[in-house]
């Protein structure tokens, strides 16, 4: 009798180390069909290079191209810069259109894209290489779409800086980023309707173009991936870009980038 229990209590001893050897080695087989998931970043990494050379100018590279925003401050701005593939100019007014800067740069190999009122004042020199594109209008350049965006005064008194009509904002296309600058504009009903813009370089500067309310009010409007504040110094100093930020902040998904636009005051 003692050594039929003794053979029944070694059955059970055997069945249940069989039992957790089947359930160690399901887990071991299950563990290596299903690994677990590592966190995947939803962040698009840009191929866009951006480059501050100060108040409304700036360098972008992307892939093999080279473009020039407003160049200002004579070759000393540039040293050590690409030449540019694009020149993109958005009004007449010096700080945009600097035709010492233009003229001390090597352009031989760019083309120029502008709006007619700054084509009427550029040097015949430059005839050749110029394109000329007008509010509304979408051209593309050497592979990349360009639109041209208004950019003018809704104040009363500001209304003798920037007629309608006579410069430019523009929309640039490069792979998959649209790539916006306002030029010297007001909270314009055409950048409220922007859509699907990645990068907006918006303006803010008393008195030639709109205060930082209504540049924040705009951007919460269109609502760009990212913004850039440039173009910030007016007659009496500096605009306030925190404040921007912290309006512009409301929404979570803007980014608000701040980079050095004045290195050194002029």
């Amino acid at each position: 009798m003692k050594l039929k229990t003794q053979s029944i209590i070694l059955i059970c001893i055997l069945v249940l180390a069989c039992k957790s050897q089947k359930k160690e080695e399901t887990e071991i087989i299950n563990e290596t069909i299903d690994p677990p998931q590592e966190e995947v970043s939803k962040k698009i990494e840009s191929d866009i290079v951006i480059d501050p050379i100060g108040h409304a100018t700036a360098i972008l590279e992307w892939k093999d191209k080279t473009i020039y925003i407003d160049p200002y401050g004579g070759s000393k701005a540039f040293e050590g810069k690409k030449p540019a593939n694009l020149v993109l100019i958005t009004d007449i007014h010096g700080d945009h259109m600097n035709i010492d800067t233009l003229d001390s740069l090597d352009l031989s190999k760019a083309e120029i894209i502008v709006p007619q009122a700054v084509a009427e004042k550029l040097p015949a020199s430059y005839t050749d290489q110029l394109l000329i594109i007008n509010n509304g209008e979408t051209k593309e350049v050497q592979g990349i779409s360009i639109e041209a965006i208004p950019m003018y005064n809704l104040r009363e008194e500001a209304l003798k800086f920037h007629e309608k009509g006579r410069g430019n904002g523009y929309v640039i296309t490069l792979g998959k980023e649209r790539v916006y600058f306002s030029g010297d504009t007001e909270d314009i009903t055409e950048m409220r309707k922007l859509q699907y813009i990645d990068k907006a370089f918006v303006c803010m500067n008393l008195p030639y173009t709109m205060t930082v309310d209504r540049a924040a009010d705009a951007v919460l409007d269109f609502k760009p991936k990212q913004v850039y504040p440039y173009h910030y110094r007016g007659t009496n100093g500096f605009s306030d870009v925190n404040k921007f930020k912290e309006i512009v902040s409301k929404d979570p998904n803007i980014e608000v980038v701040q980079l050095d636009w004045y290195p050194k005051q002029e």
